[in-house]
């Protein structure tokens, strides 16, 4: 199983549209399960952090293999993400990704990290980032079963 945590809810159609198609195609591989936690944006950065990680920890288990998505976390290819989930997926069957709100994530839940990942050192925001994580767990799936995908 798949478990994304995420800070902030999807608004825009188009984006819930893709995601959808993500979440259908993905289904063939594994569950996945998407989890929304309040934006606490309006409150001091450090606050509002804290306020979301109290959400966030809610929702994880011990079963988690915990990988947050950090902007110092580190950059992989999409082959090399590929073997990562890979080789998680032998020591744990569930993959939990936790996608922070609008200041970050809290210290507390990047301690609780297993892998830091990174994207790209650029800032995405939030609602896209959700719908290129699932394209590349997708990738990585198809990659991981020897199957085409457009490149």
């Amino acid at each position: 199983m798949i478990k994304i945590i995420t800070v902030g809810a999807l608004k825009e159609n188009y984006l819930k549209e893709a995601l959808q198609e993500y979440e259908k195609r993905l289904k063939k591989y594994t569950d996945i399960k998407i989890i929304e936690v309040k934006d606490e944006g309006l409150l001091p950065p450090l606050q509002a952090m804290q306020k979301e990680a109290e959400k966030i920890k809610k929702h994880l288990t011990e079963k988690d293999y915990i990988i947050t998505l950090e902007i110092e976390g580190k950059e992989l290819t999409s082959e090399e993400f590929s073997e990562q989930i890979q080789k998680i997926m032998i020591v744990s069957s569930n993959i939990t990704f936790i996608i922070g709100g609008s200041y970050g994530i809290d210290k507390s839940i990047k301690n609780l990290s297993k892998y830091h990942l990174s994207f790209s050192r650029l800032t995405f925001p939030h609602q896209l980032f959700r719908v290129m994580l699932l394209e590349q767990i997708y990738r990585s799936f198809k990659i991981i079963n020897n199957e085409s995908y457009h490149k």
